[in-house]
């Protein structure tokens, strides 16, 4: 085992890392209720794997942070996937962004 590390890691929270859920009501779940073919259910579905993906890697920073990990490298493998799917879905609204703006600037 691991000896847990005393003290807080950072400033931040694990609220940082957390996306959201599409399950309440509200803006984020207007687009989401097509169907599995439509292109809302495929973003419904891709934020709901990225948010497990985050609760996955906040259990298990928690459990190395405290000492109850059984294998480090598990914790550090979910992070980092949690963490590199983060990038990936940045990326993908910043490119969503930039193209919606070519459209809306497009002279017709």
């Amino acid at each position: 085992m691991i000896p847990p590390i005393s003290g807080a890691i950072g400033p931040l929270g694990a609220s940082e890392w957390n996306v959201g859920s599409l399950n309440g009501s509200g803006p984020t779940n207007a687009g989401a209720t097509g169907g599995s073919g439509s292109f809302g259910g495929a973003l419904a579905n891709a934020l709901n794997t990225l948010e497990a993906s985050q609760a996955n890697a906040t259990t298990a920073a928690q459990q190395l942070a405290t000492g109850q990990a059984a294998d480090p490298m598990q914790a550090i493998t979910a992070v980092e996937n949690a963490s590199l799917a983060m990038d990936f879905a940045a990326q993908l609204r910043n490119q969503l962004d930039t193209d919606a703006t070519t459209i809306f600037q497009t002279q017709v």
